[in-house]
């Protein structure tokens, strides 16, 4: 037995190997068809795609998104949040004036940031005041700054993606307008 190519056919055969067999004539329903490999959607299919433009000429806009946000706008919005594990409310004061005006992304991201501080330092003054009648009420104020801390490592990750994730009103009082 000898190896090699197959042999060529003659003008307009198909070789063998190429012939339909009667399964795969046109029509017929076991036909078997090429298998296309599935779409990838880009950044795999764990990354979830953000909503397309509507039909009709406006366009979809996510709640609290603002549009391309430059690394810049990222990081002063993050130290709005992260700033206060160090000064506490006076690092969104600093973001809000310094960079607050210029885009409103980091303005809305100072604003909940400060109201997330002012709210703290109230809940600090008053139980901190009724704590001296009533020494139980003294973790009152320890809970609500360990749920101040969560939010704004929640609120932070969300500023750092380029992103707005509203805090509830209990944590941040709306003091500001954002």
């Amino acid at each position: 037995m000898a190896y090699g190519p197959p042999p060529s056919p003659g003008q307009g055969q198909q070789p063998e190997w190429q012939q339909q067999t009667p399964w795969q004539q046109p029509g017929n329903l076991w036909q078997q068809q090429p298998q296309q490999p599935p779409q990838q959607q880009p950044g795999g299919p764990w990354q979830q795609q953000p909503p397309q433009p509507q039909q009709g000429g406006g366009t979809a806009q996510m709640p609290g998104h603002f549009g391309p946000v430059s690394d810049d706008e990222k990081t002063w919005s993050l130290m709005a949040y992260v700033g206060q594990f160090l000064v506490g409310v006076i690092a969104p004061a600093v973001v809000l004036v310094g960079k607050g005006g210029g885009s409103p992304f980091v303005r809305r991201h100072a604003a909940q940031g400060l109201n997330m501080g002012l709210a703290a330092v109230a809940v600090w003054f008053v139980f901190g005041l009724l704590s001296l009648v009533m020494e139980a009420l003294i973790w009152v104020p320890l809970l609500f700054t360990a749920v101040v801390m969560f939010f704004l490592v929640y609120a932070g990750r969300a500023a750092n993606r380029g992103e707005f994730r509203r805090v509830p009103a209990a944590v941040a009082w709306p003091l500001l307008k954002k």
